[in-house]
């Protein structure tokens, strides 16, 4: 098994700060992200020889033993390492180039244009129909008995239950969202800090994880 045809994409990991705008050369107001991304560690090389797959793990956060199963504070103790809270997989074409305990910042992003950004989506709880998927309300009027409810979801004899996938109420956000194609505005490498055009998932303090965009050759 090779790597070809996966998304081999070295990336860093970093939390959501919050938003604020700057201001390019022509005056014009840019919106973006601003995300801390603290220098990752790698706690493991994975080779085609020995796992089938090129990739690194890296390590984010540090952690203290307490939080920790047994069998993490031996991964990293087998290796000399700080125990961290958070495990990530990088696929890489090559991960004979890396070895445990290297440090992988923010200057894999240099030169780069356009990245993408992944992150948990902020939770809204149990919502509607209307919410959740965006249905249309039934009329408002003091007769209608249909204001914001969804309505039939399938019929009674054939088949005679729910289809799957039926868009109904239910639970909204919290789920894994990834935005492409987002412009990098700045890449402060002696305050960590990367500043990306537009939104990313997430409420402010949570993790996300920024690759470079594909390009149509991979």
């Amino acid at each position: 098994m090779t790597t070809k045809g996966k998304s081999s994409r070295l990336g860093v990991i970093g939390k959501k700060l919050g938003m604020t705008q700057v201001f390019d050369e022509q005056g014009l107001a840019i919106p973006v992200t601003v995300i801390k991304v603290d220098p990752l560690t790698v706690t493991q090389v994975k080779t085609e020889e020995t796992d089938g797959y090129n990739a690194i793990q890296v390590g984010f956060e540090p952690a203290k033993e307490k939080h920790l199963t047994k069998a993490q504070i031996g991964h990293f103790a087998k290796n000399g390492l700080d125990n961290f809270r958070h495990l990530q997989e990088f696929r890489v074409e090559n991960s004979n180039e890396y070895k445990v305990g290297q440090t992988i910042d923010l200057s894999v992003l240099e030169n780069i244009q356009k990245v993408d950004v992944t992150g948990k989506s902020i939770g809204k709880g149990f919502q509607g129909t209307v919410k959740r998927w965006n249905f249309g309300r039934g009329p408002m009027g003091h007769g209608s008995k249909n204001h914001r409810e969804p309505g039939s979801i399938g019929a009674g004899t054939t088949p005679s239950r729910v289809i799957k996938g039926k868009r109904m109420a239910g639970n909204m956000g919290n789920e894994k969202v990834t935005i492409t194609k987002l412009s990098v505005v700045k890449v402060d490498s002696e305050n960590n800090l990367l500043l990306v055009k537009g939104s990313v998932p997430g409420p402010e303090g949570k993790m996300v994880t920024i690759v470079p965009t594909r390009t149509k050759w991979n």
